[in-house]
């Protein structure tokens, strides 16, 4: 599965951001997908999970409350709109998709290529 980030840029604080990540295969309605991101001289961070279906949704605590993510099947693609940002929210933000659905960033097996969130104060 070969995944496509997209959508990141520069932002104030306070303000939103809709990532999208486009898959290339079919079977992306059989996957859980999942977002990263990892900032400068830190490790990668989950951030937010969605099953197969979309009928569940997982996030990491920074940002529960503030980023939501959803899958549109029909187009292969995941979203995570991002609202409130802050600062610390700056990163290179990566898709990725797995059988699981899981926080762990281990049960993920395909990954895109990242798109750099930047969040001004």
């Amino acid at each position: 599965v070969q995944l496509q980030a997209s959508g990141g840029g520069l932002v104030q604080a306070g303000g939103s951001l809709r990532l999208s990540c486009a898959a290339s295969e079919r079977t992306f309605n059989t996957y859980t997908m999942g977002w990263f991101r990892q900032a400068p001289g830190k490790e990668r961070e989950f951030v937010a999970a969605i099953n197969r279906s979309g009928g569940s949704t997982t996030y990491g605590d920074s940002v529960k409350g503030r980023f939501t993510i959803s899958r549109d099947n029909a187009k292969n693609t995941v979203y995570l709109q991002m609202n409130s940002l802050k600062p610390e929210d700056t990163a290179v933000y990566y898709c990725a998709a797995g059988p699981d659905f899981s926080g762990l960033e281990s049960t993920y097996k395909y990954w895109g290529q990242g798109t750099l969130v930047t969040v001004s104060s």
